[in-house]
């Protein structure tokens, strides 16, 4: 069923395609429901307007492919490098999905939400995150580094350790809860 080259607006339930490649496929409209493509690799594919429900995508790869307005519920993406994605209209969005130790390094991605997330070790290095939404996410070792993070909402975040100077945060929105996350690295204590 995934063999075809141009998938429209089709629903993929159960597929289990584990350590596969798949390569210059498009998926516009589509819907995976319960699948496990954890280890498979897709290479110079297109997702546009895609909602991932319930799957597994465990160390999946997405070289050179697009990630156009797609959406993961439930899911488990764990450990994947989404910077080698194809950066042209890039756009995702996750819910109540676990996201741990996997890469945004480099990417343009403003506006993204990620709400009630596991996002542990998630690498957001040099990326561009203005104005995204992080509410309810475990962020537990992730990395902001040079993280442009201009409006970003980390009101309900937590776990987070961010370095003020050294990435732009012009109206940004914490808790009180979440400043120690900001001035550890002062060794203050706030009570």
């Amino acid at each position: 069923m995934m063999d075809d080259f141009i998938n429209i607006d089709k629903t993929f339930e159960k597929i289990i395609r584990m350590d596969a490649r798949v390569t210059g496929r498009e998926f516009d409209g589509c819907s995976f429901v319960h699948c496990d493509f954890s280890n498979t690799v897709f290479t110079e594919c297109t997702f546009i307007d895609c909602t991932f429900t319930g799957c597994n995508l465990s160390m999946v790869k997405f070289p050179q492919t697009g990630l156009k307005t797609v959406t993961f519920k439930d899911c488990k993406l764990l450990g994947i490098p989404f910077d080698e994605a194809d950066p042209f209209l890039f756009a995702i969005g996750a819910h109540d999905s676990t996201l741990d130790y996997s890469w945004f390094t480099g990417r343009k991605m403003p506006k993204t939400v990620f709400s009630s997330c596991s996002l542990k070790g998630v690498n957001f290095a040099g990326a561009d995150v203005t104005g995204s939404d992080f509410s309810g996410c475990n962020l537990d070792g992730a990395v902001f580094d040079n993280t442009i993070l201009k409006s970003a909402d980390f009101s309900s975040a937590y776990n987070y350790k961010i370095d003020p100077q050294f990435n732009p945060m012009e109206k940004a929105k914490f808790s009180q809860d979440g400043l120690p996350g900001l001035l550890e690295k002062y060794d203050i204590r706030i009570s």
